[in-house]
């Protein structure tokens, strides 16, 4: 009999099904789930956090540290190659690939997320459809950009990639031409934002733009399907020629190298991807489910207020990030160099150049262990 521990991140989109799932097992094992702040989950070092930990949940981009570090079981070795197959064809978007490296897969995709729009039609009845549209919108006070925390450097990569750039190059993360673009597209997105939205991590826009009205458009932001409803209404994000530009987030369960996993606490894990709770259990308890089976249900849509559906494209589209030992540490400098450009603190070709400059100094893939 073994008591396995989890610890998750602190949002009823993270931890209500975990916990509703959570319990006696089977075979006498028991499964318990902490949270953590979403700052915490988003920076967190994950070798520290998995010495205390049987269960992590993660995003792609603390995978270059977890495997430097030694810190998690491979899952290939832990489930069939039959299972990980089906998961692999039925995953939504780039989310299962996400947390795969040098041949592994590291973690489940439990929860399947990237950045799309957001809007109030009672502000803005219809969805501006390019950035051009956008900025109409910011120059009249109605848009909140995400900056806080990593976001503003993940805000920046998606305006980069829906300008055209292939992220990232051999020895450079953006075409400097593109990303001098996407950078003074974000700085006039931002620049009539509401007061003190540049300081609110994306749980906290939702909630004013839900709450206080004062916000009409956010552009890109993590969709969450808990805030979904008539008035508070997710879709793509704008684009120039089309193209969409989006970052996947969500999120994977990892096992670390702890505590063996046991039969009972595989089965488990493997009953959260199955279609049935994917479709039904995991929506039911405020999740946002990481296959395709659930995004293209019906009534898990209506349900949603047509979450899926507005979003299923943009998720399908979504840019990976590096997976690389240091990205993590690198993500948050850089996101602190976007914001201060978008400030004005620092001059754009500034910024860019140390934002370069960091990311040459990380290892590249060839030097990451499998």
């Amino acid at each position: 009999m073994t008591d396995f521990v989890g610890l998750t991140w602190d949002h009823p989109r993270g931890r209500n099904a975990l916990e509703a799932a959570a319990g006696e097992i089977g075979d006498g094992d028991t499964l318990r789930w902490e949270v953590q702040s979403l700052e915490g989950f988003e920076s967190a070092p994950i070798d520290e956090l998995a010495r205390d930990y049987d269960l992590l949940v993660l995003d792609h981009p603390h995978l270059g540290d977890a495997l430097a570090t030694g810190s998690l079981r491979r899952l290939n070795d832990l489930f069939p190659d039959e299972i990980r197959q089906r998961w692999e064809a039925d995953a939504v978007g780039p989310s299962i690939d996400s947390y795969r490296w040098g041949g592994g897969l590291w973690a489940l995709p439990l929860d399947a997320a990237t950045q799309v729009s957001v809007r109030r039609p009672s502000l803005v009845p219809t969805a501006p459809v390019t950035w051009e549209e956008a900025l109409d919108l910011a120059d009249r006070g109605l848009v909140a950009t995400s900056l806080a925390g990593p976001h503003a450097f993940l805000s920046f990569c998606s305006i980069t990639v829906s300008l055209g750039t292939e992220v990232p190059a051999a020895d450079t993360l953006f075409d400097r031409d593109v990303s001098e673009r996407a950078l003074d597209l974000l700085t006039r997105l931002s620049a009539h934002a509401p007061a003190g939205t540049d300081r609110l991590n994306p749980i906290g826009l939702l909630d004013r733009l839900h709450d206080r009205g004062d916000i009409g458009f956010i552009p890109l932001i993590y969709g969450y399907v808990t805030y979904s409803s008539p008035d508070v209404v997710f879709g793509p994000p704008p684009t120039r020629n089309g193209r969409i530009g989006s970052t996947i987030g969500g999120t994977g369960i990892a096992i670390t190298r702890r505590t063996p996993p046991s039969p009972a606490l595989l089965r488990h894990l493997a009953g959260l991807l199955s279609p049935e709770t994917q479709r039904g259990f995991i929506p039911r308890h405020d999740g946002q489910p990481s296959m395709r089976a659930a995004w293209t249900d019906a009534g898990v849509d209506d349900a949603a207020h047509g979450f899926y559906s507005a979003t299923l494209s943009t998720i399908e589209s979504s840019w990976v990030r590096p997976r690389v030992p240091g990205y993590i540490p690198f993500q948050s400098h850089a996101s602190a160099l976007v914001r201060a450009a978008v400030r004005g603190d620092r001059t754009p070709g500034d910024a860019l150049d140390e934002i370069e400059e960091r990311f040459a100094a990380l290892p590249t893939a060839e030097e990451i262990p499998a």
